[in-house]
């Protein structure tokens, strides 16, 4: 029995000092990360947490609310498309609760109402009204939740590659994510995910970009270093099962959708599928558009193309009204 003990502690102690060196190569990790990718905007707090945004264009055009997708930070969208479309909107881009420099304070946060309440508290914050929601995959399943609670407060939805119903199963690139024990979720958050990540992230990018090429500086530009960091695999994680339980009760909810608006997918999107998750939302009139050759991040990959379909959208809102000098 007492070299049963012995063995045990030995084991126990390996696997502490294994763990314990995970920690200190995730430290370093998240501070090049940090270092890579700094915090560019304000940060505007709300209840459960606060939303880290940058803004450009006219505050008194049209605003363009910029919301994206797992795994994702607002610099998808600075890449290219908030540049483009600042020209001639009133731009917000934001990490969503607990992405990039935002936080939230518990996992039930993620919930997509949750997530869409924080974003709604942070635009009244903002004094921003009747705004265009433009949400990139989970990003769109966010926006679509924003319009269906306050649709009086939401001008139209131009929604990317979005996420709007229950899929058999989480994509393959995000199936690591799918941890629903907040104690493990946090363990392997500090110990094990982020080196894990720096090995796979070649192979998680290729199977998100495909059949794109994955950019060359999507680390640094798009803020893909921030994805090694212990708050964003938390996060991720909580994002992947908070979604999973609320994208079904969000689809009951269509036929009450007041918004309209329209949807743009990559035809050859790997990550959701436009025939599952974008045909469908025609029966609650939203017209429903393909880019042949295009894949999940067209933000990034097709810019000039989000950016004509935006302002298409927006064209058929209401304008907000200037006042009188």
């Amino acid at each position: 029995m007492s070299m049963i003990l012995t063995v045990l502690a030995v084991l126990a102690l390996l696997t502490a000092a294994i763990l314990a060196g995970f920690h200190l190569q995730t430290r370093r990790l998240t501070k090049q990360g940090a270092e890579l990718v700094p915090q560019i905007g304000k940060v505007q707090p709300v209840a459960g947490g606060a939303i880290h945004y940058v803004e450009a264009g006219d505050p008194e055009r049209q605003t363009l609310v910029l919301i994206h997708g797992l795994s994702g930070q607002l610099q998808h969208y600075t890449y290219a498309l908030m540049p483009e479309l600042s020209r001639d909107f009133h731009v917000l881009a934001l990490d969503r609760s607990g992405c990039g420099y935002s936080v939230r304070d518990s996992a039930e946060l993620g919930a997509l109402t949750e997530q869409a309440r924080m974003i709604r508290e942070f635009l009244d914050a903002q004094g921003v009204t009747n705004p265009v929601l433009v949400g990139h995959s989970l990003g769109g399943a966010v926006a679509l939740a924003m319009a269906l609670d306050c649709p009086h407060k939401t001008a139209a939805l131009a929604l990317l590659s979005p996420l709007t119903h229950p899929t058999p199963g989480t994509p393959p690139a995000f199936k690591a994510l799918e941890i629903r024990t907040g104690w493990l979720r946090n363990l392997i958050g500090h110990t094990l995910a982020v080196p894990m990540a720096r090995k796979t992230a070649p192979q998680v990018l290729k199977a998100v970009f495909a059949p794109e090429p994955i950019p060359t500086d999507f680390l640094e530009r798009a803020g893909g270093a921030l994805g090694l960091r212990p708050s964003a695999f938390i996060t991720a994680s909580q994002d992947v099962v908070a979604a999973n339980a609320g994208i079904g009760p969000l689809a009951a909810r269509y036929p009450q959708l007041a918004v309209g608006g329209a949807i743009l997918f990559g035809a050859e999107d790997p990550i959701v599928s436009p025939a599952s998750q974008g045909l469908p939302m025609r029966a609650y009139g939203l017209e429903v558009e393909q880019l042949a050759g295009r894949g999940h991040m067209i933000p990034i990959t097709a810019p000039d193309d989000c950016a004509a379909f935006i302002r298409k959208v927006a064209a058929t809102t209401r304008q907000p009204k200037i006042p009188a000098v």
